[in-house]
């Protein structure tokens, strides 16, 4: 046979592979659609309309595909998410979660304890392996860092650090948004109060944040109730340590009434990744594949920004000059973020342990 005939009969034959292959890939899109279908609902848990724009994704993907979603418990923390799932683990109705999004300490957790099925998404490869399970069972969405949302109708200074927190300035001023003893993102708050005052040690940064949280109770200045946007516009949390992408989106949200600025502290900045997973139990597991599915997508990444999040295939996106302009430019200055410290899981996993078990003897705030 002619070489160059040869070339061309493997060509074509290469192509076909890779047509059938995409053939392939197709058809499972479609069946997956087909079965999500079929059971005709998702339930979601702990997914606040305004946490990372979540409230228009849900919206998206209902309209996309014509499948209701059940959201429960919109301000549920990590640890209430796990405990949804061992709850109704028999229950097939629409209190039980098919997916969760908790902070990355609680994957491992929640798959040592059985609770969550393997599923890679079509994008698997682009989800840094730091950041997943290599067999499945978890995988990063998005991150951002924790800042101090802070209401300037009340408060004339505005904090740039950790330790102005401490300062007479804030008397009954300062609270987290969540419980320490069970939600990630309070835990994390936590733990970079301690990074600032623990001289940037993630060994030591547990005991520290502790230590100042007890001092910040001790001088008044702690206020313990989950703090949210209304809490923050009613005055009674004036300032919140929680996510940049809540506080941004609060921002936004009170249009003004009453003016929020958002900062990135000096000190102290952590970076957080939460985790999506599909429950063991999920009453609706294709749907919750094609949720998956749908998150994972360069759409709902980009709508993951949208939301101030930054999602996980962030540098993907970045490659491939997906991300619009304008929306970039919504983030605060890049060099607020330049010194975030990303936490290894062990440390993380080290710092839930000491916090969760010692806020109540070390601090003694219940949370509520």
């Amino acid at each position: 046979m002619p070489r160059q005939m040869f070339k061309v009969l493997a060509v074509s034959a290469a192509a076909a592979v890779a047509l059938g292959g995409a053939q392939s890939a197709s058809a499972q899109s479609a069946q997956l659609i087909a079965a999500a279908k079929a059971e005709g609902e998702l339930t979601v848990i702990a997914l606040a309309r305004s946490w990372c724009g979540y409230g228009k994704m849900i919206d998206a993907f209902k309209a996309k595909y014509g499948i209701k979603v059940n959201e429960l418990n919109p301000d549920a923390g990590s640890g209430d998410e796990l405990e949804a799932i061992k709850a109704n683990k028999d229950n097939k109705g629409p209190q039980a979660p098919d997916t969760i999004d908790v902070g990355l300490s609680f994957g491992p957790q929640a798959k040592a304890a059985g609770l969550l099925q393997p599923y890679k998404v079509a994008n698997w490869a682009t989800i840094p392996d730091s950041s997943k399970d290599p067999e499945g069972y978890w995988y990063g969405d998005y991150y951002g860092v924790l800042a101090f949302q802070v209401n300037t109708d009340l408060v004339s200074k505005v904090p740039t650090d950790w330790s102005d927190l401490l300062k007479a300035d804030y008397k009954n001023a300062v609270a987290l948004a969540g419980d320490p003893r069970s939600a990630n993102q309070a835990i994390q708050g936590v733990f970079a109060a301690g990074i600032s005052t623990g001289g940037g040690d993630p060994a030591k940064a547990a005991n520290a944040g502790l230590k100042y949280f007890s001092d910040m109770n001790k001088a008044g200045n702690f206020v313990p109730v989950i703090g949210k946007a209304a809490s923050l516009a009613q005055g009674t949390t004036p300032i919140i340590i929680r996510w940049d992408y809540n506080a941004l989106a609060d921002r936004d949200a009170l249009k003004g009434n009453p003016k929020v600025q958002v900062v990135v502290p000096k000190t102290g900045v952590v970076a957080g990744v939460y985790v999506q997973a599909i429950s063991a139990y999920a009453p609706h597991p294709n749907a919750a594949k094609l949720w998956m599915e749908y998150l994972y997508s360069d759409e709902g990444q980009i709508a993951w920004l949208d939301g101030y999040c930054h999602p996980i295939r962030f540098n993907d996106l970045v490659a491939k000059n997906k991300l619009p302009k304008a929306m970039l430019d919504k983030l605060p200055p890049a060099e607020g973020y330049a010194k975030a410290l990303f936490p290894t899981l062990d440390q993380q996993n080290a710092a839930k342990e000491v916090i969760t078990k010692q806020w109540d003897t070390v601090v003694g705030a219940a949370v509520k």
